[in-house]
This record gives C-alpha cells, sequence and structure tokens, in this order.
C-alpha cells in the first residue's frame, strides 16, 4: 500500500492514528514537529503527509511551504482545530489537497486519506503513450491503429494549450487516461490535478464539492469550506461523466468557464480561479441538448477542442498488444510468472465485440490469470473468464440470466425488508450482502486472501477484518 508521514506533536494523536492507518494496510511514518517532519520528507518522499497547523517551532504552513519545495506534486492533507480553519483554508489555496477538524471522524478522514493518495498517483504516474506492451508500465495508453495514433496526435496538439477539452467515448475506453496524459504534458504538469466524478456524487453534495461553502450556508455548515475548483487553482480539474451533471449546477460552471471565477455557497463575492477544465462524458450531448437535460450554451463552451475515444471493436488489431500488457501488469500486481497466451486464445479474444471496451478486456486477463496454472492462457481460460460455453458460441451467462440473478437479489431484499426486527435494517442488510460477496471471492480464489482482497479491490488487512467481523472462516488451499 501507501506510506504515509503524520507530522503533529500530539503523541497519542500520532500514535493512535498511525495505528488506523496501518490496520487499513499503509506503511506510517511519524514526526512531532515540523523540522523533524521535513528531514523526513528529504530523507523519503512519501505518498502522503497528514500534518497538523499549528506545531512547536517552524509552524504549520511554513513546514507545508517547505516540503512543496522538496516535491510539488506531494499530497498533504492538513488538520486543524475550528480556531484555525483561516490558516486551513490559506494552506488549501496554497496547494494542500485538503483539510479536516479535530476532533475528526475517523472513516471520513480515511476516505479522505483514499481520495488524496489517489489524486497523487494521478499526478505522479505517466501515462505513457504507445507504450511496449511487454513493459507493464504503471498506466499506458496502448495501441497503434490508425484510429489510437490519431488520439496520441491529438493529445499533443493540446497539451500545450489551455484550451477546454470534451473527451467523448463509450465506458472502459480510457477517457480518464487521456486526461492525465493531457495534464502531465501541459505546462500546469506541476500543478494539482483532481477529478470529480459528477454521477459518483449527489446533487446535493456535488455543488458544495465543487463551489464551497460558507460558514452557516446551510445547516451543518460550521465552517467555511473551499471547493475542489479552488483547490485546482493553477492546476486542472476533471470533469468525468459531465453529460449527468444536474442542469441546476451546470449555470455555475458555464460562469466559470466564462468568468474564470467561482462563488461559494452562500458567498456574496467572487473569487478568481485559474484552472483548466478537462471534461468527459460516453453520453450523446447533442441529444441531451435537445431533450434540455443538457444547456447548449455550456456544451459550446466545453466543445472547444473534443477528443473521440474509438470503442474496442473499432481497433481489433490492438487487442493482442492490450492482452500482453494486462498479462504483464496483472501478473505483476498478482506475484506471479507472466505465462503468456497462446493463438487461439488470442484468436477467442479478437473475436469479441468489448461492450466494456479495454476495462472489461482488463477484467478477464486478470480473471484467468487468477486461475492460471502456470502455462499459457489457452481458449478455455478466457471463455471460463468471459462466461462463455466450450463452444465459444455465445455467453452462458447472458443478459437473461443476469436479469434472474437480479431478480433474485430483488427478492431477499423484499423479503429482509418486511422483517421490521431491526432498528438497523439498512446497515444489517448491507453487511449480509458484504459477507456474501467476500465468500464468493474466496471461493473462486480457493481461499487465497491475498488473490482474493486484488478482486475485490480492497487492502488484506481490509479483508481480515471485514472476515473477522462476519465471522468468516476458511482454509486456504494455496499460500497466502
Amino acid at each position: 500500500m501507501a506510506e504515509i508521514l503524520i507530522v503533529d506533536d500530539d503523541p497519542q494523536l500520532r500514535q493512535s492514528f498511525g495505528k488506523i492507518l496501518r490496520s487499513e494496510g499503509h506503511s506510517v511514518r511519524l514526526a512531532a514537529s515540523g523540522e523533524a517532519g521535513l528531514a523526513a520528507v528529504k530523507e523519503k518522499v512519501p505518498d502522503l503527509v497528514v500534518l497538523d497547523v499549528r506545531l512547536p517551532g517552524m509552524s504549520g504552513l511554513e513546514t507545508f511551504q517547505a516540503m512543496k519545495n522538496v516535491d510539488a506534486k506531494l499530497p498533504v492533507i492538513i488538520m486543524t482545530a475550528y480556531g484555525t480553519t483561516e490558516t486551513a483554508i490559506e494552506a488549501t489555496k496554497m496547494g494542500a489537497f485538503d483539510y479536516v477538524l479535530k476532533p475528526f471522524d475517523i472513516p471520513s478522514l480515511l476516505d479522505l486519506v483514499s481520495q488524496a493518495l489517489k489524486a497523487g498517483r494521478f499526478m505522479r504516474s505517466k501515462v505513457a503513450l504507445d507504450a511496449q506492451p511487454a513493459s507493464p508500465q504503471e498506466d499506458a495508453l496502448i495501441g497503434r491503429s490508425r484510429a489510437m495514433q490519431e488520439v496520441y496526435k491529438a493529445i499533443g496538439r493540446v497539451a500545450g494549450t489551455d484550451a477546454t477539452v470534451l473527451i467523448r467515448g463509450e465506458s472502459g475506453t480510457g477517457k480518464e487516461l487521456v486526461a492525465r496524459a493531457i495534464y502531465q504534458h501541459s505546462h500546469r504538469a506541476h500543478g494539482p490535478f483532481l477529478v470529480i466524478n459528477c454521477v459518483a456524487i449527489p446533487e446535493t453534495l456535488l455543488e458544495s464539492e465543487l463551489f464551497g461553502y460558507e460558514k452557516g450556508a446551510f445547516t451543518g455548515a460550521v465552517s467555511r469550506r473551499v471547493g475542489k475548483v479552488e483547490q485546482a487553482h493553477h492546476g486542472t480539474l476533471f470533469l468525468d461523466e459531465i453529460g449527468d451533471m444536474p442542469v441546476s449546477i451546470q449555470a455555475k460552471l458555464l460562469r466559470l468557464l466564462q468568468e474564470r471565477s467561482v462563488e461559494r455557497l452562500g458567498g456574496r463575492r467572487p473569487i478568481p480561479v485559474d484552472v483548466r477544465i478537462l471534461a468527459a462524458t460516453n453520453r450523446n450531448l447533442e441529444e441531451a441538448v435537445a431533450e434540455g437535460r443538457f444547456r447548449d450554451d455550456l456544451f459550446y463552451r466545453l466543445n472547444v477542442v473534443t477528443l473521440t475515444l474509438p470503442p474496442l471493436r473499432e481497433r481489433r488489431e490492438d487487442i493482442p498488444l492490450l492482452a500482453e500488457y494486462f498479462l504483464a501488469r496483472c501478473a505483476a500486481e498478482l506475484g506471479m510468472a507472466n505465462p503468456g497466451i497462446t493463438d487461439d486464445a488470442l484468436r477467442c479474444l479478437m473475436a469479441m465485440d468489448w461492450p466494456g471496451n479495454v476495462r472489461e478486456l482488463a477484467n478477464v486477463i486478470r480473471k484467468a490469470l487468477i486461475f492460471n496454472r502456470g502455462i499459457p492462457l489457452e481458449l478455455a481460460d478466457v471463455q471460463r473468464a468471459v462466461g462463455e460455453g466450450p463452444n465459444g458460441a455465445a455467453p452462458a451467462r447472458g443478459v437473461e440470466d443476469l436479469a434472474e440473478a437480479a431478480s433474485v437479489l430483488d427478492r431477499w431484499i423484499l423479503d429482509n425488508l418486511g422483517r421490521g426486527d431491526s432498528e438497523r435494517l439498512f446497515d444489517t442488510l448491507v453487511d449480509d450482502f458484504s459477507a456474501r460477496v467476500i465468500r464468493v471471492a474466496l471461493e473462486l480464489t480457493k481461499g487465497n486472501r491475498t488473490h482474493a482482497a486484488k478482486l475485490l479491490g480492497i487492502s488484506r488487512p481490509t479483508l481480515l477484518a471485514r472476515m473477522e467481523k462476519y465471522g468468516i472462516r476458511v482454509e486456504a488451499t494455496v499460500a497466502t
């Protein structure tokens, strides 16, 4: 996992928070002063710093600025008491990822840590263009088809400008990778790169997440909050799934694009910001405009430069390269040797339509590797991973089967909703379902906790904690 540095003069907080982060699988270093924290960063730059504002000797702001001089892309979360909120806001304007008020809610802080680590990876991890598939880069755009060559050219043309770019394409085609490549090749590459998924955040929270709010703007607004737009000052803001942005928020985004300023919720004055906007969507925005679900003036503002990613079915010649790349990368992540792949298996992959595009292909390769026996992936391995029958003619689990599974799940939910014997019924249902998912993952991996955690996308310590919580006991048939 990640390496996190905690800088705080409170020994109890350092130790307790360090213990929590270690339980999540992170490596933790501790420092009691700004000077010690700065020395730790100079010795080895961590993935994230959690820094208190009030420190003996060198202040939190001085420490933060000195750390940024060592590594401009180092994500820093500021911890502050209510009395020093304005200082934390100032640090955010200077480039801190975010700030958290003491006393803090542990789950919320862990979520913020996860967001900061992800942002740090995005800013640091280069997106290789037309990379060698045998070399498992951290992230890469793979493909030598004519369509992908045009994508590379377009990235090169727009990266050096400040033009707003609209990235279009089906789900799983790599829109976020393209946005990161544009950022990393731009003159803003030393500034922040922040991502907002417009469909993942509820409408009631999206506006405050983007634009921030003033103290007292609404119930629960106990202090001023800086939004992601202000946090991305001198950097780049990537608005993913912008086609799903509520119409009520689109007007504020239009103002940002036109006037280069934002106004916090409850605020009375515009705040100038210098931020480049990249946006992505898999929606047909022209249809959305015609139906009144997307503002036409915002569409024209976003559509300054359009970059369209081809679906995988329209560049099948790239599938062998992608398969080699994901084999190398997934094998390295799973800690196994790359077994290679047979020609029959490749022909099977190339014959599929891939509605989930590159993301779906990557998942199929990963599933096939989990059950690999140390020999090149064969046709049967690929068919098993995609859920096809032995003749490869049609998926064994088609739309009808998925609908039946959904119906069974719905019936289970309805039966349990009728119980009415629990004050925390929602939490109980979520726990029951989570336990079922974990049991399936452990069954698929023959009890291998490490592989099951990777399959679920969680850390091994988190998986072990959930297994203990749900009373799940399994005997691994392979070494963990």
